[in-house]
């Protein structure tokens, strides 16, 4: 099978030829350039053969061309630390302006795009991080941006909207750039921060106007993240796949695969095998995850970011460990 019609057949719980499998990281320093990102994102790529690409910019590219500034000191994530803020105080939001995605640096992603559309073409799948609205209202004032949420309703959902618009331009360009689909963060949909009807009110509405402006894509997956998620209520998104942290908070793939009808991505912790253990251990959370599913509507990977830490030698097992002989198939 081609990686398209793998990936295509998991989404349809059918039976394929083996498990797929992607592993995705960032790339920091290279993340703040195009061309820089294009090639290591190409590289890691043609070291490790996934079946699909997970493009990843730094986790400031959403909020830099409205002025939060970020520096790197060193994640093992690879993230950036933000430094500075661009909204200050609750009056903030209300000056906040639509962007125009094909400048800055969301056009420079766009550039990046382009340019990994022209080197591989549809022989990887490749789709872009895009962050829902409340995770860039997080970036754009820091954690006190709930207190403003709770605080202040009308003038934080106002820049929800502006948010929207813009993130759904990028979403609709990133298509156009190549991309096969958009894989949309969102952080906050967890009982730990938000309850149901918050989530109902400031998230859900701008997750689903995103999704629409990527309809276009044959792959869009959702992300959640975090612990305590509100698993069922983005349940039913227009999907064709989603992700979570499946080692450290249900549901667990079993669960998960009655809930949820398209593909489920995931099996592998982040830290642990992948950071902490050995290729023996990861090797061996790909065949439970297998086990679980018994093979169908899975696609092996992690449940965020691997870490840089990361050795080669384990993203290699859990790359080497779906092409291992299993009774699941």
């Amino acid at each position: 099978m081609t990686k398209e019609e793998r990936i295509r057949a998991a989404f349809k719980r059918v039976a394929l030829d083996r498990v797929p499998v992607a592993l995705w990281r960032h790339f920091p320093g290279d993340d703040q350039n195009p061309e820089r990102l294009a090639q290591a994102t190409l590289a890691f790529q043609e070291r490790f053969d996934f079946d699909f690409i997970k493009v990843s910019p730094s986790n400031a590219f959403c909020a830099a061309d409205w002025g939060s500034k970020t520096i790197y000191r060193g994640s093992e994530n690879g993230t950036r630390e933000y430094i500075e803020y661009a909204i200050k105080e609750a009056e903030g939001w209300q000056r906040l302006k639509p962007l125009d995605v094909t400048r800055g640096v969301l056009g420079g992603q766009l550039k990046c795009l382009r340019l990994l559309h022209r080197e591989i073409g549809r022989r990887v799948p490749f789709i872009q991080t895009v962050f829902n609205p409340l995770m860039v209202a997080k970036y754009l004032a820091g954690p006190e941006f709930i207190v403003h949420l709770r605080r202040y309703p009308q003038e934080f959902e106002s820049a929800l909207s502006v948010i929207g618009e813009t993130m759904s331009d990028f979403a609709r360009e990133a298509i156009r750039a190549g991309a096969d689909g958009i894989f949309l963060a969102v952080q906050h949909a967890s009982y730990d921060l938000l309850s149901e009807s918050e989530y109902r009110q400031f998230g859900t509405p701008y997750d689903l106007q995103i999704l629409e402006a990527a309809s276009d894509g044959w792959f869009n997956l959702l992300h959640i993240h975090g612990q305590k998620i509100m698993f069922d209520l983005l349940s039913n998104y227009p999907v064709q796949a989603v992700n979570w942290h499946t080692r450290t908070t249900p549901p667990t793939l079993r669960e998960a695969q009655g809930r949820f009808s398209g593909a489920l991505v995931g099996g592998l912790g982040r830290w642990d095998p992948l950071v902490y253990g050995s290729p023996e251990d990861v090797k061996a959370q790909v065949k439970e995850a297998i086990a679980q599913t018994e093979g169908r509507g899975l696609i092996i990977g992690p449940g965020c970011v691997v870490p840089i830490t990361a050795p080669e030698m384990n993203i290699r097992a859990a790359r080497e460990a779906v092409e291992l002989p299993t009774d699941c198939r």
